[in-house]
């Protein structure tokens, strides 16, 4: 029996080197990569067993950016939000953010609110922007919820305070560079790794197809001999 990829995580990495090979200002590279966003995400919301695209917009390490690029990626992922709402009502996707968005401008955080709200019936695609995310950062707000607990705290319960609590099958990295970067560590300690040198503005469904196909022929022992 082959696998399925019920969940498929994605570092979006790239937009700026692609931007700068192009000789343009890095953050065309972010507009070009929010179509893309578009694309991966309605060819999941069609694939049968995809049932959630985790994907890293934003870390907790991205506010080190220069002032304008993150004022820029600011005004972007509220612009995307906004028009992508149709989108996602259209393909019966759930918008459902990760991540400690109040660090956010409030209008940003009342768009984030609004599109999660307006989705929340949607049963199809559940996709998952991390926004303001680390996972070293989920996991201390994780344990500091459950740091009163009289029992002993279990694998468990700290997967159940997690902002993400979906094993993750794939993990994807665009860009090449072959590192987690502080992604999702807890929900992809059994995941299939999948490092490509496409650049994500130049990454497509072709590409995420062969690496789904891929996929469904490893033989998966999560840490046993079968």
């Amino acid at each position: 029996m082959s696998n399925q990829a019920k969940h498929i995580a994605i570092i979006m990495d790239g937009n700026g080197r692609w931007a700068e090979l192009q000789g343009k200002k890095r953050v065309k590279g972010h507009e070009v990569g929010a179509k893309v966003v578009k694309e991966i995400t309605t060819y999941c919301s069609n694939t049968k067993d995809i049932e959630r695209l985790t994907l890293y917009a934003f870390s907790t390490e991205n506010w080190k950016r220069p002032r304008l690029e993150v004022e820029f990626l600011m005004k972007l992922l509220d612009t995307y939000l906004k028009n992508e709402l149709s989108v996602y009502l259209e393909n019966n996707v759930r918008f459902e953010p990760i991540g400690d968005i109040r660090a956010f401008s409030k209008s940003l955080q009342k768009t984030i609110k609004m599109v999660e709200e307006k989705t929340s019936h949607c049963d199809g695609l559940i996709q998952s922007l991390a926004l303001n995310y680390g996972s070293q950062d989920e996991i201390i707000r994780a344990i500091n919820t459950l740091k009163d607990t009289k029992d002993d705290i279990t694998a468990e319960m700290i997967s159940n305070q997690l902002d993400c609590k979906c094993d993750v099958d794939i993990l994807i990295r665009t860009g090449g560079d072959n590192r987690l970067s502080n992604f999702l560590l807890w929900q992809a300690a059994y995941a299939e790794l999948f490092f490509t040198d496409t650049l994500w503005p130049d990454f497509t469904t072709k590409e995420l197809e062969k690496i789904i196909k891929k996929f469904t022929k490893v033989e998966r022992r999560f840490g046993g001999l079968k």
